[in-house]
């Protein structure tokens, strides 16, 4: 497991810093589309014939992207009007391997997830934040800010279910039936701790 994190790691920096020299040459406004899905099925190609994560792959390539290249503002900005068709296809195929009975037999584990989430977040954002220095009256916010859960969340359960076959549908069933919970209560406790740190 170390060594496959540590590869898909090592292999999205080694993808990001060509990507992030060379995209948005072509167009004054940034990457296009074409950059975008190159770079996106490259790493996840390479990933797949290394035997890696192609999920945690792609995450060092669009970090390294985003703060390395300096001639453009945004990294695949064009990206945003074609993501939406693969993104509901992503979430119709999850939940279609969700199993009631599987989510039903979980039980308490799944309100000890939700629970041990939210004060992971919360104690998480305010260490976070200290260790960065941010101003004092912002600290208590910034773990409610960050209880959204979705796509990385459903992805790495994905992921964890081809690793453990014999736990796939308890994978699944606790991090969908989550995401629900998290997807709904998630973005009002955002725009709460937002609004509380702007002082409304």
């Amino acid at each position: 497991a170390i060594t496959e994190v540590a590869g898909a790691i090592a292999l999205g920096l080694v993808s990001g810093v060509p990507a992030a020299v060379i995209t948005g040459r072509s167009s004054g406004e940034g990457p296009i589309e074409s950059e975008a899905l190159a770079v996106v099925f490259l790493t996840a190609g390479a990933a797949l014939w290394l035997d890696l994560s192609y999920l945690i792959a792609g995450m060092p390539a669009g970090a390294v992207i985003v703060n390395t290249a300096r001639h453009h503002k945004r990294a695949f900005h064009e990206i945003e009007h074609i993501e939406w068709p693969f993104l509901i296809l992503f979430f119709v195929l999850a939940g279609a391997s969700l199993d009631w009975t599987a989510l039903i037999a979980a039980g308490w584990i799944g309100v000890g997830y939700v629970v041990l989430r939210a004060l992971g977040r919360i104690v998480g954002g305010w260490a976070g934040a200290v260790v960065a220095g941010a101003p004092v009256r912002e600290r208590n916010w910034y773990g409610p800010a960050l209880m959204p859960q979705a796509g990385v969340a459903v992805g790495m359960a994905l992921v964890a279910s081809e690793v453990f076959p014999d736990w796939a549908a308890t994978i699944m069933a606790l991090t969908i039936a989550t995401t629900v919970i998290f997807e709904l209560a998630g973005p009002p406790a955002t725009l709460w701790s937002v609004r509380k740190v702007e002082g409304r």
